[in-house]
């Protein structure tokens, strides 16, 4: 049986043969630029990127590498020129509220234009206004105003006069108003001589001043009413005169705009506040303005126009991609600026957020940076949920400063998201938020690996072809390319399927072109391609270096040669990040009489994680299910994994563990030379499991530093057969007979390669023989069963 569960050669690594190919170098190629091996993918974003409803928003997921953000770029771009040019929008002053700047919105590009003719407009106004006031028409009807009111004023003033004559005063102007002076025989009281006047001379004089005082209020009435109406006709010629400045400039914009009716309304209230503040417009050059008079006079400001979003250079939809979405960056923010220690802020200086300029298209956000930026989720999901842009400070309820807040107006978000992500951050998402899975409905999930057929290898070729006439790289010769698939298929550790991931593929191009020009050699050849493999390896290999020497010390024990019950040599990967190697480790297991069980020496002390423990308890349901079936099962027995300091994850190492308890319980010495690894299940089937290549190479190599004897190999699951792509030495060495490759599908096949006894079938009684593995297993545990004492007696 051993010889036949050998493997040989052609199943331990699927070449690719350079005559396959149709072409010498890659300049014969065509530039691969669709991407390939993603049709899920695809069809999943041209049906997101097709549906307009709400909600309808895309969640990229993918490995790092497989050309999600180059794809999603590309697929939103070729969207978004097939669409039109979304709107412009602009904030401007609100006369009525100035804290709650209004939004205008304009065709895409006329907002440009806009802008420019309010500028002009402006520059109109504060030009023709000045000149209307200094004309002689404006002067004549003034003065004749304040003729009138004068008039009146001294006729007014006149009948004062006269009554106070006719009450017996005389009436003196002062700074402050007016002044009574009493008149006695046609004379002038002073003061000093009014005390010495007779009581009751001075109660009449006080009882007509009374009378007087009443009516001279009466008549000073009249005198404000007359100030009321000069004022009132002075602003009436003002209103008029400045309307006649106004009033065509204004219905000339407002004729250009007659179709947007916000900009027709914000016309008029333009007006109207211009009419309200014409001296803002008067020529006033030659006023020297005090900082603190500067201050109280309108911000002249509030006549500008803030175009937050100019599309005029935008070619269809925009696509925006946000690299560091925050709150602001994605919200638009206020800023402020210092006046007299004071900061305060005005509509002019809101500023535009990644929303905005996407509006009417495509924002495409990386989720590592979204989930990295406080409150950027937050802000995200709130625009998305009310489908409108809220400019919003995160700060004011924090500052000890006194600012001017500004709410300005909520623009309406028409705006599809497309977040690119990975698989834990989607799941993470749509578990524990329940908005996401209400505002992200479309799921692009791109693969990690495509089949590999003549067609997707002449895909790697043409993605060589395109990365070295986009990128000045030399051509690679159809070896060189033959070398490049089939290390894309050790990426995913698969004889049938071929890695997504172009982005390492890419590097490997790099790196060899590098090489290549260290040669002088003017297009890349397989060797090329080989050093970069290898010196890629060796710039991440310390650690397993500095493993290697440890065993060629002596200092990790393990053994490749000779045979020992109870001991197996197990196989591991470890990763430094970016490079993982395969280890041995050396397994043992002690087997004694008792009802303890199997102890999981490293569950035990807490180094062992949940799916290796499981692979451990596994073994006992395969313990009581071959052996346990007449009476139960006694046995104790520990198992460790020898001189690890660390923890220890997966069930790949549970056969290892198994064939281990088996030799021990048999007594039964197991091969050194050979190193296991796969999962077992209950029923004793050997699973596949992970970094077969890695484990099987680590192993070779281990082997190498403690001396090669022609005997050694490994035993692997038989389904991991289509997952070998090992390296050049490990092949030779195999087609050499040097080193041996076993691959099983059962616990039995493994236990006579393992210890070279037959494992035994049971007979009609369910007894094995006696020269078999099992039978002297069942030997074993039938001896434990006996010397137990029965179960609730004291064992004396």
């Amino acid at each position: 049986m051993k010889d036949k569960l050998r493997v040989g050669t052609e199943y331990l690594r699927k070449t690719c043969a350079p005559e396959t190919f149709a072409f010498t170098t890659t300049a014969e190629l065509e530039g691969l630029e669709d991407i390939v091996g993603q049709e899920r993918a695809v069809q999943a974003m041209s049906f997101g990127l097709d549906i307009t409803r709400p909600g309808y928003n895309i969640f990229i997921v993918g490995s790092p590498g497989t050309g999600r953000t180059t794809y999603a770029k590309k697929a939103v771009q070729a969207k978004a020129t097939r669409q039109p040019v979304p709107p412009d929008w602009c904030y401007v002053y609100n006369f009525s509220n100035p804290s709650q700047p209004k939004a205008l919105v304009l065709p895409g590009g006329q907002g440009r234009v806009f802008c420019r003719d309010i500028e002009e407009l402006e520059a109109a106004l504060r030009e023709d206004i000045p000149k209307a006031f200094d004309g002689e028409e404006y002067e004549r009807h003034k003065a004749r105003i304040l003729q009138d009111f004068q008039k009146t004023r001294t006729a007014l003033l006149e009948e004062l006069t006269d009554l106070a004559l006719q009450r017996g005063f005389a009436l003196k102007t002062t700074a402050s108003g007016f002044l009574t002076v009493p008149i006695i025989d046609g004379r002038e009281v002073a003061q000093n001589e009014y005390a010495s006047l007779k009581p009751e001379v001075q109660r009449e004089i006080e009882e007509r001043s009374q009378q007087l005082r009443v009516e001279a209020a009466e008549i000073m009435r009249r005198v404000t009413q007359a100030e009321r109406e000069l004022r009132a006709r002075l602003k009436e010629l003002d209103h008029s005169i400045g309307l006649s400045a106004v009033g065509h400039l204004i219905e000339e914009l407002q004729h250009k705009y007659r179709d947007n009716a916000q900009v027709v309304a914000y016309l008029e209230t333009y007006k109207n506040d211009v009419l309200q503040h014409l001296d803002e417009f008067k020529d006033k050059d030659g006023e020297e303005q005090l900082p603190l008079l500067a201050m109280r006079r309108q911000d002249v400001r509030r006549y500008k126009v803030n175009l937050l979003v100019d599309n005029s250079k935008t070619d269809g939809a925009p696509v925006v991609v946000e690299p560091n979405p925050t709150w602001y960056n994605l919200l638009g923010r206020v800023e402020y600026q210092n006046e007299m220690g004071s900061f305060t802020t005005d509509f002019t200086k809101i500023k535009a957020g990644a929303f905005h300029r996407a509006n009417g298209g495509y924002l495409i956000l990386n989720a590592n940076d979204l989930l990295a930026n406080p409150l950027a989720w937050q802000a995200v999901k709130r625009a998305l949920k009310t489908r409108e842009i809220r400019v919003e400070s995160m700060a004011d309820q924090y500052s000890a400063l006194a600012l001017s807040t500004l709410r300005p107006e909520p623009i309406p978000l028409t705006t599809k998201v497309v977040i690119i992500g990975n698989h834990f951050q989607y799941q993470l998402l749509y578990n524990y938020d329940e908005d996401f899975r209400k505002l992200f409905k479309v799921k692009v999930d791109f693969d990690d690996d495509m089949e590999r057929t003549p067609e997707t290898e002449m895909h790697i070729a043409r993605f060589a072809a395109q990365r070295a006439k986009s990128e000045g790289l030399r051509h690679l010769h159809r070896d060189a390319v033959a070398r490049v698939v089939e290390h894309s298929s050790r990426i995913i550790s698969s004889q049938r399927r071929l890695s997504t991931c172009f982005n390492e593929l890419a590097e490997l191009l790099y790196e060899a072109d590098v090489w290549a020009g260290l040669e002088g050699a003017k297009v890349v050849q397989r060797r090329h391609v080989n050093k970069a493999i290898a010196e890629k390896i060796y710039r991440s290999s310390r650690w397993q270096e500095y493993r290697e020497r440890l065993l060629a010390e002596g200092k990790l024990l393990v053994s490749v040669q000779g045979a020992a019950v109870g001991q197996v040599n197990g196989l591991s990967v470890l990763s430094t990040g970016d490079y993982q190697f395969g280890v041995p480790a050396r397994i043992t297991a002690n087997t004694f009489a008792g009802r303890g069980g199997i102890i999981n020496i490293e569950r035990e002390i807490q180094l062992s994680g949940s799916i290796h423990s499981k692979g451990v308890l596994t073994l006992a349901g395969y313990l009581g299910q071959r052996f346990a079936q007449k009476r139960p099962l006694a046995l104790s027995a520990s198992i460790t994994f020898e001189q690890l300091y660390g923890g220890v994850e997966g069930d790949s190492a549970s056969s290892a563990e198994l064939f281990a308890l088996l030799s021990s319980l048999a007594d039964i010495p197991i091969d050194q030379g050979l190193a296991v690894t796969g999962s077992v299940n209950q029923k004793g089937e050997i699973q596949p499991v992970g970094g077969i290549n890695e484990k099987t190479e680590g192993w070779f190599e281990t082997c190498k530093i403690l001396g090669m004897t022609g005997t050694q190999g490994v035993v692997i699951p038989r389904r991991n057969l289509d997952d070998l792509m090992l390296n050049d030495e490990v092949l030779e060495a195999v087609r050499a007979k040097r080193f041996l490759v076993y691959a099983i599908d059962r616990v039995e096949e493994g236990l006579e390669i393992l210890t070279g006894v037959a494992a035994g079938s049971p007979d009609a009684k369910g007894e094995y023989g006696a020269d078999t593995v099992f039978g002297r297993v069942q030997r074993k545990l039938n001896l434990f069963s006996e010397e137990q004492p029965p179960k609730g007696k004291d064992n004396e």
